[in-house]
């Protein structure tokens, strides 16, 4: 069992179907709070987007992370897990290829310079960025399409030069379905990235990686009491005539007494056989885009710039992202790391292709981008594929989720596609699971205080002195 400063013991049992940041998160502060709780992850290792692999002779994570300055939650997650020492910051530099040359976009200087873009276009451009930083209602932001709101703000020059290649980029022909909230909490994010007064981009990692960070966290859910079942895919969650729910994987079932679904919405309504109509229905029509992405280690840097956004439709990779302009070398013994992603609809082509095919596809952009660069360069490449990546905020997306509290008593669904005011990341993850257990977990972690201080009411009155 698990127990709480102040001795307090929950007799239920907790599952947490999904073992990423946001799965680790709930159990961390649950179990922290004396629940007792069961984390399942169908990976044989934790981590979801975050978990590492070998490449060449390194160990990195499968898709890019970093850390900002305003990840508040995150940085607090590791001031908790005593890695903020670990922490390390750097200045970083943004590229631009755009009409097949690269730019530097690093400072305002370069920014005013930007060829492509004529005087008053990189004027709208930049009021659009100062514009959407300053908005607080994102919420009104949902019933207007990206497209429409960026053609109003920075004109259409701007946007058929900039904005539209970049969406296409990232988006695919979804963009034309997807609200102007995604653009505002991308430019949120990155304009919170630079220092006030300095304008400088600041971003972070932890020494080692999220191996570190999933390392640490494991450590301390171990400490807790949480059992941890990894390579332990969930077949089905059902609620039986007792009350309890029936998680079954090809190992068998295990019954427990409230369960939380951190999975996609693809996945939750295809095991989760007793939720209503409704549900089932809100779940199928939330849009998740995939990513595939090549981690590459050369002998040799290819650029001074941590992301080079691409506007090129010729060029297949969303971006070029260079970590090693952020990660020090010595982490990568002496090479460069890069990754080169590819976001595309879950059901797109991309994902049937082979590694090889990819592996020339986007070798062969990298030499038309880089005329300095060979593929003799490459010590190590690997492509990683995931589905279900991130929830495409469309119009009125908030309105179109279910509830996370849903139809079958004791259950709960805890995921990413809950991320309104913000895009995809870490922090974000954290924050959902951390809201979650302050707003619809909190009648269950305050119904269990009440229970237990009404059957021992001199722990009611030490606790509370």
């Amino acid at each position: 069992m698990n127990v709480t400063q102040s001795g307090n013991i929950d007799a239920r049992r907790w599952c947490i179907i999904g073992g990423g940041m946001l799965g680790m998160t709930l159990a961390y502060r649950m179990a922290l709070a004396g629940k007792q709780v069961t984390l399942v992850e169908a990976a044989p290792q934790l981590g979801g987007l975050v978990s590492t692999w070998e490449l060449g002779d390194i160990q990195w994570e499968r898709y890019y992370h970093v850390i900002l300055l305003s990840d508040s939650r995150l940085r607090n997650l590791l001031e908790e897990l005593g890695l903020t020492d670990e922490l390390r910051w750097v200045e970083t530099k943004t590229g631009f290829f755009t009409n097949g040359k690269l730019y530097s976009m690093s400072n305002t200087a370069e920014f005013l310079g930007f060829p492509p873009l004529t005087l008053i276009e990189k004027l709208r451009l930049g009021g659009t960025i100062f514009y959407a930083s300053k908005i607080r209602n994102w919420k009104r932001l949902e019933k207007i399409p990206v497209a429409d709101w960026l053609r109003r703000w920075s004109g259409k020059g701007t946007f058929k030069k900039i904005w539209e290649p970049l969406l296409r980029a990232k988006l695919g022909e979804s963009y034309n379905r997807t609200a102007a909230s995604f653009i505002w909490a991308h430019i949120s994010r990155m304009y919170k990235a630079r220092r006030t007064g300095l304008k400088k981009e600041m971003f972070g990692y932890v020494r080692g990686g999220y191996r570190t960070i999933v390392g640490r966290m494991t450590e301390r859910l171990e400490e807790l009491g949480v059992e941890i079942k990894t390579a332990c895919p969930t077949i089905s969650v059902v609620r039986n005539e007792s009350g309890h729910f029936s998680v079954t994987s090809d190992t068998g079932s295990v019954d427990y007494d409230r369960v939380i679904m951190t999975t996609p919405n693809s996945v939750v309504h295809r095991i989760c056989p007793q939720l209503a109509a409704d549900e089932v229905q809100q779940l199928k029509s939330t849009e998740y885009l995939g990513i595939c992405c090549a981690s590459l280690l050369l002998k040799n840097p290819i650029s001074p710039y941590y992301v080079t956004n691409i506007t090129d439709s010729w060029v297949p990779m969303t971006a070029v992202i260079e970590l090693t302009n952020i990660v020090d070398v010595s982490e990568t013994n002496g090479r460069s790391l890069v990754y080169l992603p590819k976001y595309v609809p879950a059901d797109h082509a991309l994902f049937e292709r082979t590694d090889e095919e990819i592996q020339e596809e986007f070798t062969s952009a990298l030499e038309k981008m880089y005329p300095e660069f060979s593929r003799d360069e490459i010590e190590a490449f690997r492509i990683s594929r995931t589905r279900s990546v991130m929830a495409i905020p469309t119009l009125r997306y908030s309105e179109s989720l279910p509830p996370m509290k849903t139809s079958v008593p004791g259950m709960y669904i805890v995921n990413s596609a809950y991320i309104l005011k913000g895009n995809l990341n870490v922090n974000e993850t954290i924050t959902i699971a951390e809201d979650a257990l302050t707003s619809v977990l909190a009648g269950e972690m305050q119904s269990w205080r009440i229970s237990r201080e009404s059957v021992n009411p001199e722990r009611k009155r030490v606790n509370r002195d």
